[in-house]
């Protein structure tokens, strides 16, 4: 009989102990958790009685990396087809799929597999295994499957070179890579562990890979996030009684002492070959390897992030590309983030972090996100939540706040318009700083956040950028953008690029510095700033100085930003997680609206980045000046990051610039640029009008929709008041959750 060895169920593990703990709703992986999972491995060895199951196409070097784990690991070793399959049949299992047909083998594959049992030993399944479902199910219960992952090409060159004709499914009118690709659905179905094998990488590195994935799955403890705040000998006694998971800190979003979230050990590294591996790979394959990498599957089993991930990235992005790069012109190429839904960039990371959230979230509390917003994070969060399911929407409610007349006549019609009935927009009489700040207070105010949860049942939350979950897909489309360059031909892998983006808040940024240190080869980060030029003189001098700086209205407001929340995070980093430094420099600026960086670290910073700054005036000259030549539209934000990398580039590698919106979001800005001269003051004839000019790329697919149930739409307005502020929170948690 098989003999299972179940390992501690994860998430009933976190729930049963979260049942009782709605005081303490960010902890989703406790200390109690953590002890019973230390206990566990501790008294077992890296294999124990679960054996180690390798799944893959044929060709991926299955049996023999499974005989190499086996000898580092001193177990026994199964190779299905020949000792298995051809044992049960008496034949070959060439001779048996020339006999029964292709229906029919994998029936019998099933039924062999359902017979099989085994423990404490490597397991290198067939490439048409993971087809039947019973089988599988049946021999992943006592297993971790690693999927040996190879790109496609690759697959094709071996099995050629193999002359391999026992391959399940193939036959006349169907080839080998339509084959391949029909697999990969089975193989994302069933594995716990991704292992990227390139083309020239030995059987016995793969096999290295393959243990210290399973070490990995293994061990959670060694994935564990700290504040920007604390230092690893001055930790609080918070941080020292409670250790903090993915699951923890996309909950939490701030941390208790008002810092920020980032990996303890920093995020993973990719080697050049598992990079050149993905070159071929979709959008959506990216993501899935890349965060597969950063969320620990304690926090999200991989076949959960993949289905998590489709769902964001399917089809609710108007093109197949989902991130599409565009030459513009010279060594200028254009990285589009406008085709999700609500037309910006944020959509890559709310429409997947509402669905992170609602998984990571114990079910015994509700939760209200809070959200400042300069202009496309509204829209953009508002829809993502409201595409949860039904059953979630009714324990997470948001709550929106954006500065009433500091945002495009559009952007407000779409932030009503996406107002759903778990998402609610308030406009506030003030600028996007105070909005922020009055977030974080909230947060910090353990008095409110304590009666809301001991009176209502409900903890607080945040979506904004400070949210590590909102920072972690933006990596995805930065290193996408540079595989992209190399699918194309433009360059080769190892090449440098320069990368320029339109920076208010800095996620965006820190999301491509990110990605350079997980191997994209990144030279320059440009940031590209408008009047509102705080972090440009920042990068230029060391000194971050609010004194005396009041937020200037733009025609690009989602960078009309004084405070710059993420660069506490890229501060941490250069500082070499010196958490006391970081303190010292964000109270002093909090307090005395300024701080000057030391010299050896404004020479770190240096390295790393460049920026600029663009006026109002300068930002429409570009906008007719690239339409002129080319057809092309850039929006305000765009241009901005245009005129910067025409000033900064050196022209010696490609350089990439953020597209971070759709121009039809700044219509009156824009047809100012074109120069028209009477502009009518209506959203939706603006961009009637737009469409009369037939450019590139054409009026957003969702904008046009979204406008027209503006029509009766509504939203509230408040004073610019703290108390006013949580009023409006507490009246909202009534009305959706009692």
């Amino acid at each position: 009989m098989l003999h299972v060895f179940q390992y501690p169920p994860l998430r009933l593990i976190t729930q049963n102990c979260l049942s009782s703990m709605c005081l303490k709703p960010m902890l989703s992986r406790p200390v109690a958790f953590a002890q019973i999972w230390k206990s566990w491995f501790s008294s077992h060895s890296l294999l124990g009685k679960k054996n180690i199951i390798l799944m893959g196409p044929p060709g991926a070097g299955k049996t023999t990396t499974g005989r190499i784990v086996g000898q580092k690991l001193d177990c026994p070793v199964i190779d299905i087809d020949d000792d298995v399959l051809e044992t049960t049949w008496n034949m070959s299992v060439s001779e048996k799929l020339r006999d029964v047909g292709y229906e029919e083998f994998l029936e019998e594959e099933g039924k062999a597999l359902l017979k099989f049992s085994a423990s404490g030993s490597v397991i290198s399944l067939s490439g048409s295994n993971p087809m039947h479902a019973a089988g599988m199910q049946h021999i992943k219960k006592n297993g971790i499957v690693v999927y040996l992952d190879v790109p496609t090409t690759v697959i094709m060159s071996r099995l050629k070179s193999k002359q391999m004709e026992r391959i399940v499914g193939l036959s006349p009118g169907i080839s080998l890579k339509d084959v391949l690709q029909f697999r990969k659905q089975f193989y994302k179905r069933w594995f716990d562990i991704r292992v990227l094998c390139g083309g020239d990488v030995a059987a016995e590195v793969v096999a290295e890979k393959v243990l210290d994935a399973v070490k990995r799955y293994r061990d959670s403890e060694l994935e564990t996030f700290i504040s920007t705040r604390s230092s690893r000998s001055g930790r609080s006694t918070e941080e020292d009684s409670n250790k903090f998971y993915f699951s923890d800190v996309v909950i939490q979003g701030l941390a208790l002492d008002g810092g920020l979230f980032v990996p303890e050990r920093g995020l993973p590294k990719f080697t050049a070959e598992e990079w050149q591996g993905l070159i071929e790979a979709t959008y959506v394959e990216r993501a899935q390897v890349i965060l597969e990498r950063c969320i620990h599957p304690a926090d999200i089993p991989a076949s959960k992030l993949a289905e998590i991930i489709d769902t964001a990235y399917g089809e609710n992005f108007s093109c197949s590309k989902v991130a599409p790069i565009r030459h513009l012109a010279g060594n200028q190429f254009l990285l589009e983030l406008f085709h999700g839904p609500t037309a910006s960039f944020k959509d890559f990371a709310l429409q997947l972090m509402p669905h992170l959230f609602a998984y990571c979230i114990p079910r015994s509390c509700n939760y209200l996100i809070l959200v400042a917003t300069s202009g496309d994070t509204g829209s953009a969060v508002l829809d993502g939540f409201s595409r949860l399911h039904d059953t979630d929407k009714q324990r997470i409610a948001l709550m929106n706040f954006f500065p009433e007349d500091g945002v495009s006549p559009i952007q407000k019609s779409q932030m009503i318009g996406c107002q759903k009935e778990n998402a609610w927009s308030v406009g506030v009489k003030s600028d996007f700083d105070f909005c922020q700040t009055a977030i974080k207070q909230i947060f910090t105010n353990s008095d409110f956040t304590g009666f809301l949860t001991v009176e209502y049942g409900t903890a607080l939350a945040a979506a904004n950028s400070i949210n590590w979950a909102r920072l972690l897909p933006q990596i995805v489309y930065h290193a996408s953008a540079y595989l992209d360059l190399v699918h194309q031909g433009i360059i080769s892998f190892g090449s440098p690029v320069d990368i320029c983006i339109p920076t208010g808040n800095f996620g965006n940024m820190l999301a491509a510095f990110y990605a350079k240190m997980m191997g994209i080869p990144i030279r320059k980060c440009i940031c590209a700033s408008n009047e509102n030029n705080v972090l440009t003189e920042f990068i230029r001098t060391g000194v971050y100085d609010l004194r005396g700086r009041k937020l200037i209205s733009s025609f690009s407001p989602a960078v009309d930003i004084l405070k710059s929340s993420n660069l506490e995070r890229y501060l941490h980093l250069i500082a070499n997680e010196d958490g006391q430094l970081v303190t010292q420099l964000f109270n002093q600026l909090e307090n005395q609206g300024h701080f000057q960086l030391q010299k050896d670290l404004l020479g770190k910073l240096q390295q790393d980045l460049v920026a600029g700054w663009c006026s109002d005036e300068d930002c429409l000259a570009a906008i007719h000046s690239v339409y002129s030549t080319t057809g092309y539209i850039l929006d305000t934000h765009t241009a901005v990051a245009k005129v910067v990398a025409d000033r900064l580039q050196d022209r010696t590698c490609p350089i990439i610039i953020s597209s971070t919106a759709h121009y039809s979001k700044f219509a009156p800005a824009i047809l100012r640029a074109l120069r028209i001269a009477e502009i009518n003051q209506n959203p939706l004839s603006q961009l009637h009008l737009l469409s009369s000019y037939s450019a590139l790329p054409p009026i957003h697919w969702g904008l046009l929709e979204t406008l027209k149930k503006t029509a009766n739409g509504d939203h509230q307005v408040c004073a610019a008041d703290m108390s006013v502020l949580m009023s409006h929170i507490e009246t909202l948690i009534q009305n959706h959750f009692m």
